[in-house]
């Protein structure tokens, strides 16, 4: 009779070993001065910046849903690591904080060193776009709990804002202006639908090419969530920003009333452009506007709220769009979109 042990029973302890070997200097070169130990111990400790006088700290938690499912079917495993630390760290700044620190979660049900670094190295490199440190997290192998090949991430990050400076959406009034700023494509939301159009109603396979888009299925639906991270925090300093939204699952209907004062909505008129791949999606599964609004961020990844003078002054300097106004509420909808964008 065979001996029974950990790794015939399915966790291979020598394979997480090299794994933590393989992402040691991927996480090193995120380290900020404010953390004191760092991966591989119990936990990791991470202290306040000097400048923060009043800290409060910030924290978010997500995970990429089923845009996993892409990186399965085409084996791209080193960029879904940015959407995981994307999905937190700009849900974290929406209050005006600094992302200091980010931890992730893996879990598969066999352990490929390989491919475990390499879905840290997209972590990683998420982390040097915001700018915070990669202290750790944890790696789980659980034998028969996922499906060969597939595995599962969850992300917490923690920032800090000094209290006199948090954004929280009180000072938003009547005729200030939504600015948008652009997202790279469908970031990582409503994948449920995505798949369900692509793969069933559109019968595609993950390396077909989608001509009205000129890239593969994998090409157009793996690019990574854009991190606003340090441009939103350059723009905080500038800027008398009233409010800012993440539009993430639940599209504008959803998430611009999370930041507006009761009594007041969003009317969107502006001008900024749908991208082509959410276009694409609507025509293959005839949505209305309003799915496609409530699903999607159909090109606006994050909005910024604030008055009339500093919007102009945006404008000229940054790659952000006019999306629409803040307005008194005259119907029961927080959200009016007064124009045809497809």
């Amino acid at each position: 009779m065979a001996d029974i042990n950990y790794k015939s029973a399915g966790v291979d302890i020598v394979e997480g070993a090299t794994m933590v070997e393989k992402i040691k200097p991927l996480v090193k070169k995120t380290m900020r001065p404010e953390v004191l130990a760092g991966i591989g111990g119990f936990s990791s400790l991470v202290s306040i910046p000097e400048y923060i006088k009043e800290p409060v700290l910030v924290s978010g938690t997500d995970g990429v849903g089923t845009k996993l499912k892409f990186a399965f079917l085409s084996g791209i495993h080193d960029t879904i690591g940015i959407d995981l630390v994307a999905m937190c760290v700009n849900d974290v700044i929406v209050g005006g904080a600094e992302p200091l620190f980010f931890l992730d979660y893996f879990a598969t049900g066999k352990l490929s060193s390989d491919v475990g670094a390499k879905v840290v190295s997209g972590i990683a490199e998420g982390c040097r776009q915001a700018g915070c440190a990669l202290v750790g997290g944890e790696t789980a192998e659980m034998p028969g709990f996922y499906s060969e090949g597939e595995y599962d991430l969850a992300g917490f990050s923690v920032g800090v804002v000094d209290k006199s400076r948090i954004i929280d959406g009180s000072k938003i009034k009547e005729g200030d202006v939504i600015l948008g700023i652009p997202s790279t494509g469908v970031h990582s939301n409503g994948y449920s639908l995505v798949r369900k159009i692509v793969f069933e109603k559109m019968g595609l396979k993950i390396d077909d090419r989608i001509d009205d888009l000129g890239c593969t299925v994998a090409e157009a639906f793996l690019v990574p969530t854009k991190i606003y991270v340090k441009q939103v925090l350059e723009y905080i300093k500038r800027f008398d920003i009233h409010g800012m939204v993440h539009i993430t699952g639940g599209g504008f209907y959803e998430n611009i009333p999370r930041v507006i004062p009761e009594g007041l909505g969003a009317q969107i008129n502006g001008d900024f452009k749908v991208l082509p791949v959410f276009k694409w999606l609507k025509k293959c599964a005839s949505l209305s506007e309003r799915e496609m609004f409530t699903t999607f961020n159909c090109g606006i990844g994050y909005m910024l709220i604030l008055p009339h003078g500093d919007a102009d002054e945006l404008l000229k300097i940054s790659d952000c769009v006019e999306v629409g106004r803040i307005v008194k509420k005259s119907t029961d909808e927080r959200v009016v979109i007064t124009k045809s964008y497809f």
